[in-house]
This record gives structure tokens, sequence and C-alpha cells, in this order.
């Protein structure tokens, strides 16, 4: 199915589910709010007027099919198992009723009713997932596949065509029709023609990897003539681990090769969540920063804070904050420790190094030096979740330029690499790809695992060193 076909099902999708939500709130209010609901269970009477909530729905409305998106709800296979559609589901109703609950607080409105947001939760997953049932239905029935599914035509070399078939039949045999194949090579433009008279067709897959160009563009003028959409097969190139998409360009069609997260609206919600997280931490943890920076100053000379070069996303330099946990000179003394050195690559790090202040010691076992980076994160320098930033002078030494596509996002206060070992993990190339893991692999519910996997790890204090 073409993209702007997927994004109208989409929309669709979403609007529906959007109303599902906010009608499944305003059930679990009123279940609540019933007396009949109170005397039966024993709870305490709530009366707070519904209306108290009706700004919620300018947040709960948007934010619900954006939440669902983020889990790759809207770009699941049409006919996926009910197991994987319940999944998804059930991951993006637990991060609606977080949300929820965190709306709450931030807009200062006043506090629902804790079983009315796990009722919220039950409630819409019920209606979505009947939803997604009665779509399965009609999906199903025959006169629904009559209209639904396209007749298409395969044009090009025999052995494109027979690829391009097999992957149709394979990913989406219940939305195309394959109505007749053509050979460029071996026939004449006029046949394809008569194959559009004959079989009324709704659109011509034209691969053009081992034809050529005059022909393709001859074809291409044909289904012009007779206003049929063409859709040409543009992989020219093969990339190895790029993802490829068609885009406009100030209006230049052109053909997009891409290995890391493109722009979407998970990401905007990740820029967000950045944003409010540190900032809500920042002045949450105000009185910690204030008591660590106290316990330097009177521990060891020096600043407070340590500031260096990092490299940012795509390789730009920015500086970095960390509570200071070193003596004032370490830069000056790290050549001497050159050959103590226990990771392999680029990459400098050593156990019990001399350099560190006591006090330091303790502030790295919990990673606790690592708070001020919440002030990168607000800058948009960094983010809650990616690859840890490397020193502008280890990232310059990479020997494999494969390892600057961990450049490719923003670096990060936590990563796999975090919860799975920490400073336990030597080797440079599994550091970097634990890195490349989570770039080819991002989702919100990925960074929701990471940040939960953080805190047990840091508290732990497991491989720090």
């Amino acid at each position: 199915m073409l993209r702007r076909d997927r994004q109208i099902r989409m929309q669709i999708h979403q609007l529906m589910d959007a109303i599902l939500c906010a009608l499944s709130f305003w059930l679990a209010y009123k279940l609540r709010a019933n007396l009949d609901i109170i005397d039966l269970f024993g709870f305490v009477p709530w009366a707070v007027p519904f209306e108290a909530y009706v700004g919620l729905y300018l947040v709960l409305i948007p934010a619900a099919p954006l939440i669902l998106e983020g889990q790759g709800f809207y770009t699941r296979p049409p006919f996926c198992s009910r197991a994987t559609t319940a999944w998804m589901l059930f991951k993006g109703c637990f991060f609606t009723c977080l949300g929820l609950v965190l709306a709450m607080f931030l807009f200062k409105v006043p506090p629902v009713a804790r079983v009315v947001v796990i009722w919220f939760g039950v409630i819409w997953f019920g209606l979505v997932f009947l939803k997604e049932e009665l779509t399965r239905g009609i999906a199903a029935n025959r006169i629904a596949q009559a209209q639904y599914r396209r007749r298409l035509l395969l044009v090009g070399e025999s052995e494109e065509i027979a690829r391009i078939e097999s992957q149709l039949q394979a990913r989406s045999a219940a939305e195309v029709e394959i109505a007749g194949r053509l050979d460029l090579k071996t026939a004449p433009v006029q046949h394809l023609v008569e194959m559009l008279h004959e079989h009324a067709v709704n659109g011509v897959i034209l691969s053009a990897r081992h034809t050529y160009f005059e022909q393709v563009e001859a074809a291409i003028r044909a289904c012009e003539t007779e206003g049929v959409e063409v859709w040409l097969v543009a992989d020219f190139f093969k990339a190895k681990i790029s993802r490829t998409s068609f885009d406009d360009f100030y209006g230049w069609p052109v053909l997009v090769f891409r290995s890391a997260p493109e722009s979407s609206w998970p990401r905007v919600i990740k820029q967000m969540m950045d944003t409010f997280g540190s900032l809500v931490l920042l002045i949450c943890l105000s009185w910690m920063f204030a008591l660590i920076a106290l316990l330097i100053k009177l521990t060891s000379p020096g600043p407070v804070l340590f500031r260096q070069q990092r490299s940012g996303i795509n390789g730009r330099p920015f500086t970095i904050y960390k509570f200071r946990t070193m003596v004032t000179n370490a830069e000056q003394l790290k050549h001497e420790l050159d050959a103590m050195n226990e990771m392999t690559g680029p990459v400098f790090k050593v156990s019990n190094d001399p350099r560190i202040t006591p006090i330091g010691r303790f502030l790295r076992k919990y990673s606790l030096d690592e708070f001020p980076q919440l002030f990168n994160v607000l800058r948009g320098e960094m983010s809650l979740v990616g690859p840890r930033p490397l020193p502008v002078d280890e990232v310059k030494r990479f020997y494999d330029l494969a390892h600057r596509r961990r450049l490719s996002v923003k670096p990060g206060l936590t990563c796999l690499w975090q919860i799975r070992g920490r400073s336990n993990v030597t080797d440079f190339q599994e550091w970097v790809r634990l890195d490349l893991e989570y770039i080819d692999n991002w989702s919100l519910w990925l960074d929701f695992k990471i940040l939960c996997g953080t805190l047990p790890a840091v508290l732990s204090g497991a491989g720090a060193k």
C-alpha cells in the first residue's frame, strides 16, 4: 500500500481511537461517580464535577493516538496476530494512563480517583480492541475485499517481476491482485497499453533496475495518457543498512537513504519528554546538587563542575557538565596512565584510577557525577536516553568509520551499555554494537525500558569503577 493511502487510513483510525479515548474517560468517571458502585465496593464518596477535567481532553485526545503510533500500532501488518495487537495496545494504554497522571500533576488539575485511571485504561483497551476486531471482520468480507484490493500490472525485467511478485504475495496478498506481467525487454510498450485496456488495473508497478530508461520513460508516458498510476520501484542502488524513502525537497523529488531514526511524532514526544523530564528532575534534585557541591568543595580544592568538549549529534562538539570527581590536573596526568587503559579502541578507562578523589569515587559508583548533564538535556544537546557522548579527541581516533554512526542521534544520560554491564564492558566494539542496536531498534518503549533498567543498575553500583 502506498504511503499516502497508509497515512489516510492511519489518520482515520487515529480519529476513531481519540474519540474512543474521550468516551472511555467519561465512562470511567461515571462508573466511579455512580452511587450504586460506591455502595457495592465501599468507595469513599467523590464529588468532583466532571467539568473540572474537561481541560484534560485538550491533552488526552491528541496525545493518546500519538502514543499508540509510537508503539507501532498503526504500522503493524493489517492481519497480524491478535496477541501482537493486544500487546501494542496494552503498552499504548499504559503510557496514556501514565501521561494522564503526569498531566494532572503539571496542570494542577483536581486529582482524579485512582480507580478512574485504571478503569479508563481498561475501557479504552476494550473499546479499541473491539474496533480492531470489527475492522478485521469487515476487511475479511468478500465485498469489502473486492473494493479494497488493488489490481496491478508488473512491468520490468522478468527476474525483477518475479522478485517483486513473491514479496507482494508474502506481505500483502490480501490487499493486492496481480492482473498481468510484462517484460519490457521482450515486449513493446504498445503491449502495455493493450493490457491496461484489457485488465482495468488500478496501478502499474514499474521496475527499472535492468531495463533501459528510454523504455521506462515510454511506459510512464503511456500510463500517463491512460490516467493510470505508475509506481516506479527506485531500487537502483542497494544500501546495506539504510532505510529508503521518497520525499520532496523544495519541489525536487528525492530518494532518501536513512540509517538513523527519521523525524516522526514519536521523536517529537521523545524531545518533549527530554525537556520536561530534565526540568522536573533539576527542580526535584536541586537540594542534592547543593549537597554534592558542598561536599566537593570541602574535600578537594578546585571547581565543583568539570567541563569537557564532547562529540554530540553528527559529531558537533558541545560542553558537557559533570561534578568533578578527579584532581584538578587530571587531564595532564592522563598520558602517564595510557599503559593501564583497560578499554580496546580509542576509549580510555582505568579501574581504581589514582586521579579520582575519595568523594569522587562515591559519586562515580552511583553515577551521581552525571546529574549536571540534565542541563545539557534541557539545552537540547543531549537526551535522557542515547549513546554516551565521548570526548572529541577520542572520536577523532575512531579507526572504523562505521563507528561514527553512533553519532547519528543525540547522546544520552543512559543507554543499553549502562544497563548491560556499565564499566564491565571493556571491548569498544561491543560498546558500539550496543549503541547501534539501540539506534536500529529505537522506540519510545525501548527508551522506557532503558530508563527503568538504569535505576536498579545505578543504585546497586553494579559495574561502576
